[in-house]
C-alpha cells in the first residue's frame, strides 16, 4: 500500500453544466502591485463582542456530538496605531465537544468557556501596551495559554480567545497601514520574530518563505461526517429538507463538482469498514478515479495498531486498494493526551507506510509540533481558531523539518471566519482545504440581508446572491480567492454589527 499526494488542479474536470446551474465565475484582475509596508506598533483600546445564532441545515456529527445549532461569537477591536486608530473584526462557530471532549460538560458550559476565553483575552491584550502585533499576540498567548502545564485540558480552549483577538487586531492593523494580509505578511508590518519562540527559526524569513504572490484558487476538500448521506437513496422521502442545495455525497460531488474529500471515523473497524466501502463506491461513481482523500480519526482510536489494522482491513475490501492510493493523510487518530506517548513511535512508523499522519486537537500550544516531528508525525492542521501567527510559525517548522501543514475547517461560516482562514490559506499556498459549513449551514442566514447583500457584491466570486439568499460559490470542486487580496484581513464587505446581540445582552437558548 502507498500514498498518493495531489495539488489542487489534480482531478477529473466535470462541464459547468453538470456541476451547478449558478452564473459563471467573475473574472478578477490582478492585485496592484504589493504597496510599501513599514513595521507598525499598536496598542488595542477596545473591544466588543457581539453573538450571532447558526442553525444548520443538516445535522452534523464528528467525534462524540451531533450539532443542530452553534452560536457564531464576532469580536470588533478598535485599534490605536502609528498610522491612525482602525478597527478590525473576526469571527468563529462556537464549535461544542472539540477544543475540550469533557463528556461531564454540558453545552451549555462549553459554548460559555469559548465565550469566557474570549473576554480574558480580550481583557489581557487590552492590558498591553503599544508594542508591535507579534508582540501582543505572543505576551498574551503566553499569559493565557503557554503558561499553563503542557497536559492542561483547557489550553486550545484558552487558545481560541487570544486567536480571535488576534485575527481582529490583525486585520485592525491592515485597514491602518493600507494593505492586504498577504502585503502585510510580505512586509512584515507585524514584526514576526520566529526566533522568540522557536530558537532553531532565528534566522528563517517569513518573508522570504512565502510564495512570490497569493494562491488565486483552492480545492475544496468536501467533508463526510458520521451521519452524512453518501446517496441520496439514503435520505428518503421523509429525510429531505428539500431547499435546493446537496443533501448527500453524490447530490455534492454532481453539484460542485469535487475531486478531494475528507472522511470521518469513528474508530470502530466493524462501522468504518462498510461505510468507508461504501464511500468508496460513491467517490468511484461519481467523481471517478483521479481523486484526493484524507481520513480524520477525531480522537477516537485507542492506540494505533488499531488503526494499522483497519488501514491493512481496508485493503482487502473492494476498492479499498484503490482507496489506499488516493490517501493524502490521517488527521489526529489517537486522543490529544495519548498523542505524544513514546510508544506511539512504532505504530506511526508503520502508518507513515501508508500515509502521513498529522496533528489536529493535539496541537494544543506551541511546543506540540517540535515534539510531534520528533515522534513520526509529519504534520499539522492549520485552522485559524488556533492562532494566526502560530500557523506562520508552524511553516517555519515544517521547511525545517520535511513535514506539512494541512488547511482544515472547524465548520467555518461566512463571511468573516470563512474569507479570512482563506486568506490565511492562500497566503501560505496551501492547495487543498477542508470545507463544510457551507453544507451543514444554509448560505449567509445566519447574517443580517444587508451584510449577505454587502459580500455577493464585493465577493461576487467566493458567493452567490439569487432570490435574497447567498450560497457559497463553488466551481469545478474550487473556490476562487482574488477578491480576498483587499485592504484588510480577508473582506471588504461591510459588517452589520448592529445585528449581533451583544455578548452580555445574549442568552443561551433553552432546549
Amino acid at each position: 500500500m502507498a500514498n498518493s499526494h495531489g495539488g489542487a488542479g489534480s482531478g477529473p474536470k466535470t462541464s459547468a453544466t453538470s456541476i451547478q446551474t449558478i452564473s459563471p465565475s467573475v473574472k478578477w484582475r490582478r492585485p496592484a502591485p504589493a504597496r510599501i509596508v513599514l513595521p507598525m506598533r499598536v496598542r488595542l483600546r477596545d473591544v466588543g463582542l457581539g453573538v450571532s445564532d447558526c442553525t444548520t441545515r443538516l445535522p452534523f456529527r464528528f467525534g462524540m456530538n451531533t450539532m443542530t445549532w452553534a452560536p457564531t461569537l464576532t469580536a470588533r477591536v478598535e485599534l490605536e496605531t502609528e498610522a491612525g486608530p482602525a478597527v478590525g473584526y473576526s469571527a468563529d462557530l462556537l464549535v461544542p465537544k472539540w477544543f475540550e471532549k469533557d463528556p461531564e460538560k454540558s453545552l451549555r458550559q462549553d459554548v460559555e468557556g469559548l465565550m469566557n476565553s474570549a473576554r480574558a483575552a480580550g481583557k489581557a491584550a487590552k492590558a498591553q501596551p503599544e508594542m508591535s502585533v507579534f508582540d501582543l499576540w505572543w505576551r498574551v498567548y503566553r499569559e493565557r495559554v503557554h503558561s499553563r502545564p503542557v497536559d492542561a485540558s483547557d489550553r486550545l480552549l484558552r487558545g481560541f480567545g487570544v486567536a480571535l483577538v488576534e485575527r481582529a487586531i490583525i486585520d485592525a492593523a491592515c485597514r491602518a497601514a493600507d494593505v492586504s494580509f498577504f502585503d502585510a505578511l510580505k512586509g512584515d508590518l507585524f514584526q514576526l520574530d520566529p526566533g522568540e519562540v522557536y530558537p532553531e527559526l532565528k534566522e528563517w524569513s517569513l518573508a522570504e518563505s512565502l510564495p512570490a504572490r497569493p494562491l488565486d484558487r483552492v480545492a475544496l476538500r468536501h467533508t463526510i461526517g458520521l451521519v452524512d448521506s453518501l446517496r441520496s437513496q439514503d435520505l428518503g422521502s421523509d429525510g429531505r429538507v428539500d431547499d435546493g442545495l446537496p443533501e448527500s455525497l453524490e447530490e455534492d460531488i454532481r453539484r460542485y463538482g469535487l475531486r478531494w474529500f475528507k472522511l470521518k471515523l469513528c474508530g470502530d473497524a466493524a462501522v468504518d469498514l462498510p461505510r468507508t466501502a461504501r464511500f468508496a463506491e460513491v467517490v468511484a461513481e461519481n467523481a471517478g478515479s483521479d481523486v484526493r482523500i484524507t481520513v480524520d480519526g477525531n480522537e477516537q482510536f485507542a492506540d494505533l495498531d488499531l488503526l494499522v489494522k483497519f488501514m491493512h482491513g481496508l485493503d482487502q475490501i473492494d476498492g479499498g486498494s484503490q482507496l489506499l492510493e488516493q490517501l493524502v493523510c490521517i488527521e489526529q487518530p489517537l486522543p490529544r493526551a495519548a498523542s505524544f506517548e513514546e510508544s506511539n513511535r512504532a505504530g506511526l512508523a508503520a502508518l507513515a507506510e501508508i500515509a502521513p499522519v498529522i496533528l489536529d486537537e493535539a496541537d494544543h500550544g506551541v511546543e506540540a509540533l517540535p515534539r510531534a516531528l520528533e515522534l513520526g508525525y509529519r504534520g499539522v492542521s492549520m485552522k485559524n481558531c488556533k492562532g494566526v501567527l502560530r500557523a506562520m510559525l508552524q511553516r517555519g517548522l515544517c521547511e525545517r523539518h520535511d513535514a506539512f501543514q494541512s488547511a482544515e475547517d472547524l465548520t467555518n461560516l461566512g463571511v468573516l471566519a470563512q474569507q479570512q482562514d482563506l486568506a490565511t490559506v492562500a497566503a501560505l499556498g496551501l492547495t487543498h482545504v477542508e470545507r463544510n459549513g457551507h453544507h451543514y449551514f444554509r448560505g449567509l442566514d445566519h447574517l443580517s440581508a444587508d451584510e449577505g447583500r454587502s459580500a455577493a457584491a464585493l465577493h461576487p466570486d467566493l458567493w452567490n446572491h439569487c432570490e435574497g439568499e447567498t450560497s457559497l460559490r463553488i466551481e469545478e470542486g474550487e473556490l476562487q480567492l482574488d477578491s480576498l487580496q483587499c485592504v484588510g484581513y480577508g473582506y471588504s464587505s461591510e459588517i452589520d454589527w448592529g445585528s449581533r446581540t451583544t455578548l452580555d445582552s445574549w442568552e443561551f437558548p433553552e432546549g
